[in-house]
């Protein structure tokens, strides 16, 4: 039975861990917190972020770094994005030379724009075909629960999507593979912009009407942009893009959802940041993704007005018409 580590001890880190043991695997999972890797030992559960979830027995915890890597096949990374960098430089001399390295994370590098598995290579060295990112219409508390879902696992190794599918399918997790891991990673990337947006509309008070207009313009929206930068167009349409835009946009489960709603209902950004429990990583990667589609030359319109809201340059309510007309002349779809 292979040892598989996962690196953060969060809602989703945790989920994921759950999932890997119950697809067969020994799983350790480091916790920043001592306290929280000796609840998840002895009472078999992490009460903070999964409430009334109980960790299946090959789920052990560790707040040693090297605990927890040494002799990992497989490295699962579940922290916020806008500390991959910095942990993955702690980390880099306990990583096992010959482990696959698997971002569990949804954001772009706020300083470098990059993608995490572009991260990733960068700090470590590790070659394309030992990286692999892993997205889908993944709420946590569902997984948890275990209602069935399906996901991808991406790599430029099909081999190495592959193993990550062999590894985290179970009976109610189906792991599905492709080699497109710039569509894979910018369809989790990009949906958590648009449930912020439709977000703010739910909290304005806005109906099903504008949020449908919403969702599907954004898709539109989100595949130019991954297009743009090599992404499969099909990729955006399968479990990567549209079912995870599906999943987040209109889910309290979703923090980025909540995130937006507390926009609409008029709180600061400020205020949302301090009330949200998690990170919702679609607020860090507006302003990169935004330069990044200026460099390509590609139009955000809902993501643009987004932005705005965020920094308090226009009103909520203003938002809906915005988001789904980009001039007063008619447009085709």
């Amino acid at each position: 039975m292979s040892k598989i580590a996962v690196m953060g001890a969060g809602s989703w880190g945790t989920t994921f861990a759950k999932v890997l043991a119950d697809a067969g695997s020994d799983v350790m999972l480091w916790a920043r917190r001592p306290d929280l890797a000796d609840e998840i030992n002895t009472e078999h559960r992490n009460g903070d972020y999964l409430p009334g979830i109980e960790l299946p027995a090959g789920v052990k915890a560790s707040a040693s770094v090297e605990e927890a890597l040494a002799g990992a096949s497989q490295v699962y990374l579940a922290v916020p994005s806008q500390s991959l960098r910095s942990n993955l430089e702690q980390w880099g001399p306990h990583l096992p030379a010959d482990a696959i390295l698997v971002s569990l994370m949804k954001g772009v590098e706020k300083d470098t724009g990059l993608r995490m598995s572009e991260v990733i290579a960068e700090v470590t060295g590790f070659s394309l075909a030992q990286i692999a990112v892993v997205s889908g219409p993944n709420l946590s508390l569902e997984i948890a629960a275990e209602q069935p879902t399906a996901s991808v696992a991406a790599s430029a190794s099909l081999e190495t999507a592959e193993l990550v599918a062999k590894a985290s399918s179970n009976s109610y997790f189906t792991t599905f593979t492709n080699t497109d891991v710039i569509g894979t990673e910018f369809g989790g990337i990009l949906k958590n912009l648009i449930a912020v947006a439709i977000g703010i509309v739910n909290g304005v008070g806005y109906g099903q009407n504008t949020k449908a207009s919403i969702m599907t313009r954004g898709l539109a929206e989100i595949s130019r942009f991954a297009v743009a930068h090599g992404a499969k167009s099909k990729t955006m349409n399968g479990l990567a893009g549209l079912g995870d835009l599906i999943a987040t946009a209109e889910s309290p489960l979703s923090r980025n959802f909540k995130a937006g709603e507390m926009l609409g209902k008029g709180y600061r950004l400020n205020e949302v940041l301090k009330r949200l429990s998690q990170t919702a990583e679609g607020l860090a990667s507006i302003a990169p993704v935004l330069t990044l589609a200026e460099a390509k030359g590609v139009k955000m319109p809902i993501v643009e007005q987004v932005h705005l809201v965020m920094q308090g340059k226009m009103h909520p309510r203003e938002i809906a018409p915005h988001l789904t007309h980009e001039s007063d002349e008619p447009q085709g779809e």
